[in-house]
């Protein structure tokens, strides 16, 4: 049984709030506004969106001149057409610690690609020493309209640096939605900085293939693309080097045949190395294109390790296919690395020259 109690209510009265009074805020010292760093709250930080700035503020904010270009769409043999005309008021060089060198010229050229995919760029030839250069380069991309319109034109503008990798000074990116590509149209366009400020090395399509019974590794050099241009001339005239390390020993070194004058080459050539089944978890394929120079040493583009030793993701990856699909051909595209990184990542990449 449970004793309940009659409630009594004459007992309960009204319950009466405390009513703190008001106090006054504390004055602030004179130095705490000073404190705050204006940088965190400021509008000009570079994750803002700049369309919504005219080209006039662009440029006051960036200072990194401005590219004249053209786009028009051809109906009749369905491509677009692109025009780089001219740059102006770029900036001068920079150097690693950041410092501008006032006395110092840039060597730009313009590289364009079709977003998103960002497939079958174009570039202009290289302006020796200019911070004004005239290009009047005319390009063309094979595309359907309607696949046209769902595109971002992206013209970056880049100094030419023989000795280290070419630095991006600016960029533009135009929707295609949002011009009459039939009509076409002359445009004027600020640069904005660029998050990738360093040129893409390029890309090298190759296949590999192990034949256990013959004790054979097949490597099949099929083409490249974007590679980054040593010559200021006339382009590169590139080369495949393909050297066989098995441990930390160099065993063998083969190259392909020299394509004269393009930054897109194909090879399709084949080369076969005696490698014992025992012996291929030990051994490190290094990879390198160079840029055939007949004054000097040939000049290094870029490299790749698969194997033992692997370069990067990509390429451990490329080697884990090859061993669990042993017979059958694999194919893979890879981004090629500085020496730099290749030589810290990997051991094999020491042992080449």
């Amino acid at each position: 049984m449970v004793d309940v109690k009659p409630i009594e209510f004459w007992a309960m009265g009204p319950r009466k709030e405390v009513v703190q009074p008001l106090r006054k805020p504390p004055t602030p010292p004179d130095d705490y506004f000073r404190k705050l760093e204006p940088h965190l709250y400021s509008l000009d930080s570079c994750s803002d969106d700049v369309d919504s700035l005219t080209d006039e503020e662009i440029l006051m904010r960036y200072q990194l001149g401005m590219l004249h270009f053209s786009t028009q769409y051809d109906l009749i043999n369905a491509h677009l057409i692109v025009r780089v005309i001219e740059a102006r008021d770029l900036p001068p060089p920079v150097t690693c610690d950041g410092a501008r060198q006032d006395m110092a010229h840039s060597n730009p050229y313009v590289k364009m690609s079709l977003l998103p995919d960002n497939k079958n760029s174009r570039q202009t030839g290289v302006k020796r020493k200019t911070q004004n250069p005239v290009f009047e380069e005319r390009f063309t991309f094979d595309l359907p309209f309607l696949e046209a319109q769902r595109r971002t034109l992206l013209l970056s503008v880049v100094d030419f640096d023989k000795f280290s990798r070419h630095c991006v000074i600016g960029k533009v990116a135009l929707p295609l939605s949002e011009v009459d590509l039939v009509k076409g149209g002359h445009w004027w366009k600020a640069l904005v900085p660029s998050s990738q400020n360093e040129v893409e090395l390029g890309e090298l399509l190759l296949s590999l293939n192990y034949l256990p019974s013959a004790g054979r590794l097949n490597v099949d050099i099929i083409r490249a693309k974007q590679l980054l241009q040593t010559d200021m001339c006339q382009g590169s005239d590139p080369f495949v080097k393909v050297q066989l390390v098995t441990g930390l020993k160099l065993m063998k070194s083969k190259k392909t045949s020299c394509m004269r004058g393009t930054i897109d080459p194909c090879y399709n050539e084949s080369f076969s190395f005696r490698v014992p089944q025992e012996d291929l978890c030990e051994v490190s394929l290094v990879l390198t294109v160079y840029g055939h120079n007949v004054k000097s040493s040939n000049d290094f583009v870029g490299r790749i390790v698969i194997g033992q030793f692997s370069s990067g993701p990509q390429e451990t990856t490329h080697w884990r296919r090859l061993l669990s699909s042993q017979r059958t051909p694999v194919e893979q595209w890879h981004s090629l690395r500085s020496r730099a990184e290749c030589d810290r990542v990997s051991p094999a990449s020491l042992e080449v020259t």
